[in-house]
């Protein structure tokens, strides 16, 4: 019987640092001390190339045993064509590789394991690239401390393979509330709101956060309303489905938001500090590159161990939410 598991992680961070004022209270409360930060001609596509090309250096696999790419991506190059298909290109990818773009966020991780899972288990596919890549500095406001202090850079890469030595991935349990869209959005720019002079006009909030409509927009308060709300829920609905109890699983990866949020759900869930990922001091929250950032450098650091169960829980824009169990094959 086919399995998939997940043979090799790699990412890549831009070269370029924003760093937060270390005596800002905000900073101590986030836990976010630097950024990784995209340059003003590298985008999305042009970090998930250096993520795959460092991948591929390591003599995983070569390009031509690739057959599919997903590519999750809130940042795209264009509105149209998917970006995976240009990526496909670059990284010199077989013509007969299939390639799909995943406009998600901090969920979209999670949700690309279960579709590369599906692919390789119906025999669609033997090897899947899932490549997360982000770049939410070019939406943020320079003068909206809400976001800038946040929001950091990166891709990811993942190598996805079949195996018949048992299933290392899933279950799987999701979640959706539309509602809550407009509490983390870059309003203009869609064929809804499309750009005009308009969009680019500054408005200061009551806290003093200024952006314009082609900017990002977060709301803190009812963001982390929400993850306390369902992320819990999340993680309990996992267990049940699985038949776990949280003493299965070896370590936590829960989507790197902020040290705050982290710290509040892991002591609401009742999760021992050292088998929870921290993983953002330096980097920021890189969106839907977060968990596999902290995957390998937890395992790389020696946090966790071949054969370690781990759930992994992604949440946020959207609202979106997903989690799942992995065992580590690295």
């Amino acid at each position: 019987m086919r399995h998939s598991y997940i043979k090799a992680i790699d990412y890549y961070l831009p070269v370029d640092k924003e760093y937060n004022d270390p005596n800002d209270r905000l900073t101590g409360k986030i836990g976010i001390n630097s950024k990784s930060i995209a340059g003003e001609n590298e985008f999305a596509s042009d970090l998930a190339c250096k993520a795959a090309e460092k991948l591929f250096s390591k003599g995983k696999c070569t390009p031509d045993e690739i057959d599919f790419i997903l590519y999750c991506t809130q940042s795209p190059d264009y509105l149209l064509p998917t970006t995976a298909c240009l990526l496909q290109e670059r990284l010199s990818l077989p013509t007969s590789c299939g390639a799909l773009d995943i406009n998600l966020g901090c969920s979209g991780y999670v949700y690309g394991l279960s579709l590369a899972k599906g692919l390789i288990e119906t025999g669609a596919a033997n090897n899947v690239l899932l490549i997360t890549s982000d770049t939410y500095s070019k939406y943020a406001n320079p003068k909206d401390r809400s976001v800038r202090l946040l929001f950091g850079d990166a891709a990811s890469v993942t190598l996805l393979s079949y195996s018949e030595d048992g299933n290392s991935i899933g279950p799987f349990v999701f979640g959706t509330d539309g509602k809550g869209a407009n509490n983390l959005i870059v309003p203009a720019g869609g064929l809804r709101e499309p750009m005009t002079s308009a969009s680019y006009e500054e408005v200061q909030d009551e806290f003093g956060n200024i952006r314009s409509r082609s900017n990002l927009y977060m709301n803190g308060n009812e963001i982390f309303n929400f993850a306390l709300k369902e992320v819990p829920k999340a993680v309990q609905s996992l267990l049940q489905k699985g038949d776990y109890t949280v003493e299965n699983f070896d370590y936590f990866v829960f989507h790197q938001a902020n040290q705050y949020m982290l710290e509040t759900l892991r002591r609401k869930l009742n999760i021992q500090k050292e088998k929870f990922s921290v993983q953002f001091a330096d980097c920021g929250n890189t969106v839907s590159s977060t968990i596999p950032i902290a995957l390998l450098r937890d395992f790389e650091e020696g946090k966790m161990k071949y054969g370690d169960q781990v759930m992994l829980v992604g949440f946020g824009v959207g609202y979106s939410w997903a989690a799942c169990s992995i065992k580590m094959k690295l």
